[in-house]
């Protein structure tokens, strides 16, 4: 299997982030990646660096305003007056009745949907970076390759075509399916991380070209609580395209993995030519995030499962949180994947 890494993504470590009324050490940290690799070293993978992508598989997803505040928008915060080494947005667009603003800490609360994806020096050398992995998995399974892995961070999947948020800046996942749609005619997305991909729901929501599945907490008291629901099934010409499968945060393997299933079989019946894995591994039941209770051996037969059905597949790394656990969800993910254990 191909995979793809930069150092650059290293380059976004954020800080702040602020939970329950209380502000603590961001969770997106750049360890991610250390352990992230230790999982493909334990499995005899190397990485590529990947070639730099074109703009335009950047903007078949996001819009060019949102593209040009990723880029720009830390240099403008270093000028305002006393200003903090992250942009963090401190109001946030009534989008119903709101007009674009031109300064940047407006553009902040247009752009940036929560406080938990703050904008440092590099983070947007990082997220670059992190597309220039999810276009080269994409591109390989394009040029015939079976399955490729991209090792992203930030992840991507809570972002929408103009908006960051949930430690996601570029939408990885969606870029990767967007790449894969110059080549394929249909493509289907299987969002296993613990969150709902609420951001890759929006970008195809009124899409029949890219059907969207997510497997997932139930988001009543959980992030991003304000979409992820069984009732979403997609809008205009892509109603019936996206498919939610909430879940309590109490499931173990047997129903994951039956969850899992029944997203599989809904893929099959949609017939796509190739497949992305939006790769959360935070559903482990020692996450820190604390969202379900999955093993090891369940992420094992989550790879199994989606080997065996059949289709060629760009695997985006997501979510998956500081724990010594990490290293080995990938290398049972992968390990299942490929049918082998790890070294």
């Amino acid at each position: 299997m191909k995979c793809f890494y930069a150092p650059d993504t290293e380059a976004h470590d954020p800080v702040f982030r602020l939970t329950n009324g209380k502000i603590h050490r961001n969770a997106e940290q750049a360890e991610r990646a250390r352990l992230l690799r230790a999982g493909l070293d334990q499995l005899g993978l190397t990485t590529q660096t990947p070639a730099r992508a074109p703009q335009d598989a950047l903007e078949a997803v996001h819009t060019p305003a949102f593209l040009q505040f990723l880029e720009t928008a830390w240099d403008e915060w270093q000028k305002l007056p006393d200003a903090g080494p992250e942009v963090v947005p401190n109001a946030f667009a009534q989008r119903a009745t709101a007009t674009y603003p031109t300064g940047v800490v407006g553009r902040a609360g247009w752009h940036m949907g929560d406080t938990s994806a703050p904008l440092g020096e590099h983070s947007w050398r990082a997220t670059r970076a992190a597309a220039d992995c999810a276009v080269a998995a994409a591109d390989a399974v394009i040029s015939g390759e079976r399955a490729a892995y991209a090792l992203t961070r930030p992840p991507g999947h809570h972002s929408s075509a103009d908006m960051a948020a949930g430690h996601c800046l570029l939408n990885v996942s969606a870029i990767a399916a967007g790449r894969l749609r110059t080549k394929f005619d249909k493509v289907a997305v299987l969002d296993i991380d613990v969150h709902h991909g609420n951001g890759t729901q929006a970008i195809f929501y009124d899409r029949a070209d890219v059907l969207t599945v997510s497997v997932h907490a139930e988001t009543q008291a959980y992030y991003p609580f304000f979409v992820g629901y069984a009732h979403e099934t997609g809008s205009g010409a892509g109603e019936g395209y996206n498919l939610n499968l909430p879940l309590p945060r109490s499931t173990t393997d047997d129903g994951w993995i039956a969850a899992i299933e029944t997203g599989l079989a809904r893929i099959s019946d949609f017939e796509p030519d190739a497949l992305v894995i939006s790769l959360g591994l935070d559903a482990h039941e020692k996450d820190p995030l604390k969202g379900m209770q999955v093993s090891w051996d369940g992420f094992a037969q989550a790879g199994r499962l989606i080997a065996a059905a059949g289709l060629p597949c760009a695997i985006v790394q997501e979510g998956g949180y500081l724990s010594d656990d990490l290293t080995t969800s990938l290398t049972s993910f992968l390990g299942g994947f490929m049918g082998r254990p790890a070294r």
